[in-house]
């Protein structure tokens, strides 16, 4: 793998929302009415390198929005760093956060939602090249139509709002206004899990030669573990905002380490002869408000033992180019022993 032009070091994000007067004024009778602080995400870090796509994979709730939103800098992580060449994305300056570059762009899950229903799809993709004066303002009316055309569409759509577009071209929309930017990193959150089947097809194939013709790097957020494996170069699996395994894609589905990946595999309902039983995965997610001690998993783990609850495993290597976060990894006591014992 060559050197990493994306880097997020042990980022942390905790989201705490104040009561309000209802709820402070009944926690002095219950006792209640404190601040409340929801553990996003737990000292993640991972590399993206140049032209690769990084998939990020995890039940709802796992944190994988969240860590997109952080790259793309617009949260501001409450610990650790994201650096794009080695410069910061963004820095929090008087309590707001201010993105301090252009090169990290992002693709939202529901393209109606991230457009502006006032604003004609030609100007919207104008707006930012027009601010930052990344287009010669001679250049920018041609160049949005360019785009367009590089996304399918007719560049006369420049002159269409976003009511007048189907799902599908809202989204390739939202793919040229992240383009319009000319960024080196695309964080794409969910970008077709609103999508019909076969507009989600024609998406992820105009992704792919976009991501050839223009060499791009993303962290590609979804859900679908199919999707991932034709997108992705690498996995990385994230339970209640902790990495619990990071492997290149080929790997991962051939030989999941970590129980939790091994369960999520095999949650997947498959189409084919043989008989066999779906299981989902057993138990609830904890709450990121209260998460368990040691290892988050282990309320859900079939082979969880004494050590599991009390010790958080630490990413340790599993083979070539791949990290698990596993007592049954890491070359301590053998959490299966533990679970005889």
């Amino acid at each position: 793998m060559t050197d990493p032009i994306l880097k997020i070091e042990h980022v942390s994000k905790r989201f705490t929302r104040m009561p309000g007067l209802a709820e402070r004024l009944v926690g002095k009778v219950t006792g209640g009415g404190k601040p409340v602080t929801v553990h996003a995400l737990t000292d993640v870090s991972l590399e993206v390198s140049q032209g690769e796509v990084l998939g990020i994979v995890g039940e709802s709730g796992c944190g994988k929005s969240t860590l997109g939103r952080v790259v793309a800098g617009i949260y501001a992580p409450s610990d650790g760093s994201v650096t794009l060449h080695d410069k910061p994305v963004a820095r929090t300056h008087g309590g707001n956060i201010d993105k301090l570059t252009t090169q990290v762009q992002m693709i939202h899950q529901d393209p109606f939602a991230s457009l502006n229903p006032r604003m004609k799809v030609g100007e919207t993709l104008a707006e930012g090249p027009r601010y930052h004066k990344i287009i010669p303002a001679r250049d920018v009316q041609a160049r949005m139509r360019e785009l367009l055309e590089k996304v399918g569409l007719e560049g006369a759509y420049a002159d269409r709002f976003p009511h007048q577009f189907s799902g599908g071209q809202r989204q390739r929309v939202a793919i040229a206004r992240a383009l319009a930017m000319e960024p080196e990193v695309l964080v794409l959150d969910e970008a077709v899990a609103s999508l019909d089947v076969s507009i989600q097809a024609q998406v992820l194939n105009l992704f792919m030669d976009l991501r050839r013709d223009l060499g791009l790097t993303a962290l590609f957020i979804s859900h679908d573990l199919s999707v991932v494996r034709h997108v992705c170069d690498r996995v990385a699996i994230m339970y209640l905002g902790r990495l619990v395994e990071l492997a290149p894609a080929d790997e991962l589905y051939a030989d999941p380490k970590h129980p939790y990946t091994t369960a999520l595999f095999a949650s997947v309902p498959t189409v084919g002869t043989g008989k066999r039983r779906f299981e989902a995965i057993k138990g609830e997610i904890p709450s990121p408000i209260n998460p368990p001690s040691g290892c988050a998993f282990h309320p859900r783990c079939p082979l969880a033992g004494p050590r599991c609850r009390v010790e958080v495993p630490r990413l340790t290597d599993a083979g070539t180019a791949r990290t698990v976060a596993c007592h049954l990894n890491d070359g301590g006591v053998d959490a299966k022993s533990e679970v005889a014992a």
